[in-house]
């Protein structure tokens, strides 16, 4: 889908049971990915509670006391299509883009970029020199890692978590 309109706002708790299921469904083939990638010994282990502590962490950046967390939510025809976290280190003046994801059926339409685009206004507003962000470099990352590049991320530092069976 690729010619609707949109439009992007803070997060509001009523937005909540939206952006859940934003995020099941955008994460549901990274985490068949991981699953496969795991293999059936070690998946059930190192994923039992993987979704469920997506959900809560997504629910602790959405919540009042979010430290330090913002979330804005992308809307279209009243519905939330796409939700972006970000955070701010007065510190370090580093902001970085957290959990995020954009409805598969709204995929491809520039929503991601905004979010981010979004995010970095907020980001340079705060006074922050850099933005990072973190995703996996498998083949169900490689939406992600596209839009990020589209926006300007432009230097990687390789990273990869190896598992073996005990």
């Amino acid at each position: 889908m690729s010619n609707f309109e949109f439009s992007i706002r803070a997060f509001k708790a009523a937005d909540k049971p939206a952006v859940h299921r934003v995020r099941i469904a955008a994460f549901a083939p990274v985490f068949a990915s991981f699953r496969e990638l795991a293999g059936p010994e070690i998946a059930p282990l190192l994923f039992a509670k993987a979704e469920e502590a997506q959900g809560a962490w997504l629910d602790k950046i959405c919540g009042e006391a979010s430290a330090g967390h913002s979330v804005h939510v992308a809307v279209s025809s009243g519905e939330v299509v796409g939700f972006c976290d970000h955070s701010c280190n007065a510190e370090t003046l580093i902001g970085e883009i957290g959990l995020n994801g954009v409805h598969p059926d709204f995929a491809g339409g520039g929503i991601g970029a905004a979010l981010y685009e979004n995010a970095f206004a907020l980001m340079r507003s705060a006074g922050m020199k850099v933005a990072v962000v973190s995703t996996g470099g498998d083949t169900s990352h490689a939406p992600a890692r596209a839009a990020y590049r589209k926006t300007g991320f432009d230097r990687a530092i390789p990273s990869v978590q190896l598992s073996r069976s005990l």
